[in-house]
C-alpha cells in the first residue's frame, strides 16, 4: 500500500439544481469562474499538492468533463499559430502531467456513496478528495490541499478541512468538535452531519477538502443511510474518529461556496480582482 498521496477523487455526479436552468445540460463542475471551469481549479490544486492521478466520479450528462481534459484536435488546429493559442496552455499542461480516470455513480445516494463508488479508481491507498464547488484560494502561500498533505505526512490519518461558520449556518455542514493538538489542528472526537444550532458541538464546519485512509471504504460499505436517507461520509469518519484517527485542520486561505449563487458571484468578483494584479 502506498503511504503518500498520489490520487485525488472528485465526486462530480450531482445535478447542481441550485443553478438551474444553467445546469440542465452543463455539469455544475464546468461552470466557469472567469474563463476556467470549477473542476479545473480543483485539478490544479490537486496537482500542486503532488497528486498526478485524478479519479472523477461522474453521472449522466457529465461527458463534457471528460472532453475538457482531453485534446480537441479541431480546436487546436483552428487556433494554432494565432494569438489565442496560449489560452489552452494551462489545460494542455494538466493533460500532459495528469492521468484522468472516470467511473459513474448510477444513483445519487450521498457523498459517502460517491466516494465508495470511486474505490475502483483509488484502490488500497490513502487519497485526497476535492469537491469542486468549494473553490479555495490562498494568495499568501500554499494551496489548501498542499497544507493538508503536509499534515498527513506527519500524522498518517484521515484529515478534514474546517472553517468557522456562523452558528446560523451549521445546519448546512458536517460539524466537528475535538481537542486542539496544535494551532488550528484538532483531534476529532465528535462529528455531526447538518445539526441544528442546539445540537451543533461547535461552529467548526467541514468543507470540501478531505484526505482519507483506504479503510474508509470498508466502513462506508456498512454505514447505514443517515440524513436524507443518504450515506454520509461524516458518519464513516466518525467511526475512524472513535479510534483517534481523524484530524480537522483550520486551513490557511479563503473558501468560496460556488454551489450557491452568492458564493459563485463572490468568487467571480474576487478572482477578477486578483487577475488584474497579475
Amino acid at each position: 500500500m502506498n503511504t503518500y498521496i498520489n490520487k485525488c477523487l472528485f465526486p462530480a455526479a450531482g445535478y447542481g439544481t441550485r443553478f438551474l436552468p444553467a445546469t440542465k445540460a452543463m455539469p455544475k463542475e464546468m461552470l466557469p469562474i472567469l474563463t476556467k471551469p470549477l473542476i479545473q481549479y480543483g485539478v490544479e490544486e490537486a496537482l500542486n499538492a503532488g497528486c498526478h492521478t485524478m479519479a472523477i466520479v461522474t453521472g449522466r450528462g457529465k461527458r463534457s468533463i471528460e472532453d475538457h481534459f482531453d485534446i480537441s484536435y479541431e480546436l487546436e488546429h483552428q487556433i494554432q499559430g494565432t494569438d489565442k493559442e496560449f489560452l489552452l496552455n494551462e489545460v494542455r499542461s494538466l493533460i500532459n502531467q495528469c492521468t484522468f480516470s472516470y467511473t459513474r455513480q448510477n444513483e445519487m445516494k450521498g457523498l459517502g456513496h460517491a466516494i465508495l463508488t470511486g474505490e475502483t479508481l483509488i484502490g488500497n491507498e490513502p487519497f485526497a478528495v476535492i469537491l469542486a464547488d468549494d473553490l479555495c484560494a490562498n494568495t499568501q502561500g500554499e494551496g489548501v490541499l498542499t497544507q493538508m498533505v503536509k499534515l498527513y505526512n506527519k500524522h498518517k490519518c484521515s484529515i478534514v478541512a474546517i472553517e468557522e461558520v456562523p452558528m446560523s449556518d451549521v445546519d448546512k455542514y458536517g460539524v466537528i468538535a475535538g481537542d486542539e493538538i496544535a494551532t488550528g489542528v484538532y483531534r476529532v472526537n465528535t462529528m455531526v452531519e447538518k445539526p441544528n444550532q442546539k445540537e451543533a458541538p461547535s461552529n467548526l464546519a467541514v468543507i470540501g477538502r478531505y484526505i482519507l485512509t483506504p479503510d474508509i471504504f470498508d466502513i462506508l460499505r456498512v454505514t447505514p443511510p443517515g440524513k436524507k436517507g443518504e450515506i454520509q461520509i461524516t458518519d464513516a469518519l466518525m467511526e475512524q474518529a472513535k479510534n483517534g484517527r481523524v484530524l480537522a485542520y483550520k486551513f490557511q486561505g479563503k473558501r468560496y461556496d460556488c454551489g450557491s449563487i452568492n458564493g459563485f458571484v463572490a468568487a467571480t468578483n474576487a478572482f477578477y480582482e486578483m487577475s488584474k494584479t497579475r
